[in-house]
């Protein structure tokens, strides 16, 4: 995974709450065994319709919506099923960090742990930002580093991240990349065992 440590762009907005993660990604979508492709299926039941063209009344489909990086979303998001494809679908359609107001425990650790920003803001800072991604085009600014969110006028807050998570989507580390860090204790501690065993 990169690094994360700016991120600017286009942010749209989805004022739903509990969009589960059947919603996200479908069930019968998770058969497949890579990381990537999901993208085209995010969102397949509300994107398309019946007969396979675009549903041009959903909110991510319409002409101004298009090329977004940054996902304002509403309460609950990401609840549901722990399925990992979820934050492999929103990565996959373009999406980079996920702000609202709260998010699903195992949806959240799924994002952060894939390389992708979940943002918690106060249920009024989301408000707003909702009702501003509605005019298009509409623009973010994160910052990780110094844990701000920022528009292009007057709005600015600052959220929180625990430090562990933080320090891996800086470095874009994942969770077997933290570990080999410890990789010469490990063998050091494997030839010890093995030393062990041999004076037994």
């Amino acid at each position: 995974m990169g690094g994360f440590k700016k991120l600017a762009g286009k942010a749209v907005a989805m004022d739903r709450v509990n969009v589960d993660t059947d919603q996200i990604i479908p069930k019968q979508f998770l058969k497949r065994i890579e990381k990537t492709g999901f993208g085209r299926f995010a969102f397949y039941d509300w994107r398309y319709k019946e007969n396979g063209e675009l549903n041009p009344e959903f909110e991510l489909n319409f002409p101004e919506n298009q090329g977004a990086n940054i996902l304002i979303a509403n309460k609950n998001f990401g609840c549901g099923s722990s399925r990992e494809h979820a934050p492999w679908a929103l990565n996959d359609y373009g999406f980079q960090a996920v702000i609202a107001p709260s998010f699903a425990d195992i949806f959240y650790q799924n994002c952060l742990k894939n390389g992708m920003l979940p943002i918690v803001l106060e249920a009024s800072d989301v408000e707003y930002l909702l009702k501003a991604a509605k005019v298009q085009p509409y623009k973010l600014h994160i910052n990780l580093e110094e844990e701000k969110v920022e528009d292009e006028s007057s709005f600015s807050v600052n959220f929180t991240i625990h430090p562990y998570w933080k320090k891996m989507l800086v470095n874009g580390w994942d969770e077997i990349q933290i570990t080999l860090q410890y990789a010469d204790s490990i063998q050091e501690y494997e030839n010890n065992i093995n030393t062990f065993e041999l004076v037994k």
